[in-house]
């Protein structure tokens, strides 16, 4: 990256304010001790190419922040992604914890009303709040990461692409479509459970572009070899990360892991296969189920435009 080429940073998802762009290519995020660790170790593992290179930590404004590659700085206006993987987005502690200290929320409570009114029983209703271990769970059964073991969080696309005519969701999947300067921005894939719903925003993030389907397959299944070889993922409960997708009107794909807060290591000499299905106590977060469920998807995407041409 050259000191003249502006420098970007797109978020779809996530905490505002949780990053600033550095120099150079590089990435400030707001300091997290389970992130730090997860990146010094995975800077030693077979799966570094899938991860942003890791600088260390550094300070803006008296906060800490690790730093890291921006993976968006090679692409031109890129479109971006990001799917949640894995069949649950909370740790077993935290389950756990809710468990031993039950305790009705009523912001969880708000939360569930505005995404579903019909969703709390007639005693959360009276009480107006839930338990944290019913909302999480709830929460998960709703999108695609308890059927598919991943979902989409939300996509952007670029200006250059979003001028174009792109496929509609269908009423039942209700998108949140925001303009944004750098492009058109979908979000809340909340109540986003079908195989026929996820292809349907897949299909409109590559703009039926057969060519990035296929970069983008290449790109996972080469990625899932490396979880296969990698020590750090079978020894690691990995929750709450996504893959970050990115593209740009060159037909340049890239994906990469991100968001390593709520990975934990297992106590020795544990390890997972990710496949498994999750009961509480076995640690399985169903990482390797959703990414072939993933590979398997854009394959059927990629054979049905090959047999309609």
């Amino acid at each position: 990256m050259t000191h003249t080429k502006p420098q970007q940073w797109l978020q779809v998802v996530g905490h505002a304010g949780n990053f600033h762009v550095g120099e150079f290519g590089r990435l400030l995020k707001r300091f997290c001790l389970r992130e730090q660790q997860c990146y010094q170790r995975l800077m030693d593992d077979c799966l570094r190419p899938f991860v942003p290179t890791y600088y260390g930590v550094v300070q803006r404004d008296q906060l800490d922040y690790n730093m890291m590659d921006n993976l968006l700085t090679f692409f031109n206006s890129p479109s971006i992604m990001d799917c949640k993987m894995g069949s649950r987005t909370y740790l077993e502690e935290e389950l756990q914890t809710a468990q031993e200290r039950p305790q009705p929320r009523r912001d969880m409570f708000q939360k569930m009303v505005a995404v579903d009114p019909a969703a709390p029983t007639e005693q959360e209703r009276e009480q107006q709040a839930v338990l944290k271990t019913r909302y999480m769970q709830w929460r998960e059964s709703l999108s695609s990461t308890t059927t598919l073991g991943f979902r989409v969080e939300g996509f952007r696309v670029s200006c250059s692409r979003s001028r174009q005519t792109w496929p509609r969701p269908p009423p039942d999947n209700r998108w949140t479509v925001l303009q944004k300067s750098s492009g058109e921005c979908h979000t809340n894939f909340k109540k986003t459970r079908s195989r026929e719903q996820v292809m349907a925003a897949l299909e409109a993030f590559v703009d039926s572009s057969s060519s990035l389907v296929q970069g983008y397959l290449k790109r996972l299944e080469h990625l899932r070899q490396a979880l296969e070889e990698s020590r750090f993922f079978r020894t690691h409960e990995v929750v709450g990360s996504s893959l970050l997708f990115v593209h740009d009107w060159t037909g340049r794909t890239g994906v990469w892991m991100i968001d390593f807060g709520k990975t934990v290591p297992l106590p020795p000499p544990g390890t997972l296969d990710h496949r498994t299905p999750w009961v509480q106590g076995n640690h399985e977060d169903g990482y390797l189920w959703g990414l072939d469920n993933l590979i398997d998807l854009l394959t059927d995407m990629l054979q049905l435009k090959t047999s309609k041409t």
